[in-house]
């Protein structure tokens, strides 16, 4: 008749670690033909054909990569898959299969991993990928998480930070700087909260750069759109962490600088109000924030005409020969500022 307002929650310790990979996993039905055998043997089982398979992995540490003072843990589960599809994406490659595993400390009940692995099956449905194993294990330092990610595609199809040329365009996809500018909000409404928990934050308005931040998207799509348009990057990365650190990550891989505008950075009108209201250059959430989860790939100039004015991409720039460096043409001028990697450092936090 009335809601239990404190609902009795399960200790990790009743079921045991086999017990709670089968009650998590139990409802990740298998989709790709290339997943031969997933969750309950030894190991998982993959049969790419003729084709290559691309492997990727990160780890996501509470307190370093997230607070769950502000970040929901279906939320949560969902970004810890995005983050590495989008490095398949990156590859121009196709995600098929993830492996999931958790160090958790017993604080979290059951009914907080069952979140979490929600919003890891709302990727999977979204993105099309298989969950095939994983782990849990306990943690005296809180959530880790580590994701890995399958990819597989055939070998022409694949695209490395290495092959970038001299006059190559610089191009990226959707709009910069967003994800930077929503933490931003959500670290000021939880400090608001933890000095007065009485107050109400205010989110109302930042919709667009709190879903950056919050649930990103991998831009596996980026492939489909550039085969209809009949391009095929010469270079890719995806922007993690910030538009100026790919940048150099493509010039170091590719032996090539790059010169990039200033004026051409595509970013969403609530980004830029959004910078201003903190009395932030948003140029600087472009180029150093992180975790847009765009594509930056090279093309070939001959392409300029099928690429130009395409709603999906905005050429920001070109390759230049090595020695040419690196460097940002500044709005309005023939001013080079020179590009430095400021982005995120797991090790060092943000620059």
């Amino acid at each position: 008749m009335f809601e239990d307002k404190e609902p009795e929650l399960t200790p990790i310790s009743k079921l045991g670690e086999f017990g709670l990979i089968k009650h998590l996993t139990e409802h990740f039905p298998l989709s790709n033909e290339s997943s031969e055998l997933g969750v309950g043997d030894d190991a998982a089982i993959i049969n790419p054909g003729n084709k290559k398979v691309i492997l990727t992995t990160d780890v996501l540490a509470e307190g370093v990569h997230f607070n769950l003072g502000y970040v929901p843990l279906k939320h949560l589960g969902y970004k810890a898959v995005v983050v590495n599809l989008s490095d398949v994406a990156a590859m121009n490659a196709t995600p098929t299969q993830i492996l999931v595993s958790l160090a958790v400390s017993n604080r979290f009940p059951v009914e907080a991993l069952e979140e979490i692995y929600s919003g890891i099956q709302a990727a999977c449905t979204r993105y099309k990928v298989d969950l095939i194993g994983g782990d849990t294990t306990s943690s005296n330092a809180g959530l880790v998480m580590s994701i890995t990610a399958v990819g597989i595609e055939d070998e022409e199809n694949i695209v490395k930070r290495s092959t970038a040329q001299p006059n190559d365009l610089l191009v990226v996809s959707g709009d910069l700087g967003g994800a930077y500018m929503g933490l931003q909000i959500l670290e000021r409404e939880h400090a608001v909260f933890l000095a007065d928990p009485n107050m109400q934050p205010e989110m109302e308005g930042f919709d667009y750069i709190l879903e950056r931040q919050l649930k990103p998207e991998a831009r596996t799509d980026v492939k489909g759109i550039l085969e209809g348009l009949d391009i095929k990057p010469t270079s890719m990365i995806d922007i993690s962490d910030g538009l100026a650190s790919e940048i150099l990550h493509l010039s170091d891989q590719s032996k090539v600088g790059f010169r990039l505008y200033e004026e051409k950075i595509p970013m969403d009108n609530l980004t830029i109000t959004t910078a201003d209201e903190f009395n932030l250059n948003p140029v600087m959430a472009a180029l150093s924030g992180g975790e847009d989860y765009e594509l930056l790939f090279t093309i070939s100039p001959n392409d300029f005409e099928k690429m130009k004015n395409h709603p999906d991409f905005t050429i920001i720039g070109h390759a230049v020969d090595k020695e040419e460096g690196n460097f940002m043409v500044a709005r309005g001028s023939n001013q080079l500022v020179s590009l430095t990697a400021q982005g995120w450092d797991a090790f060092l936090g943000n620059n």
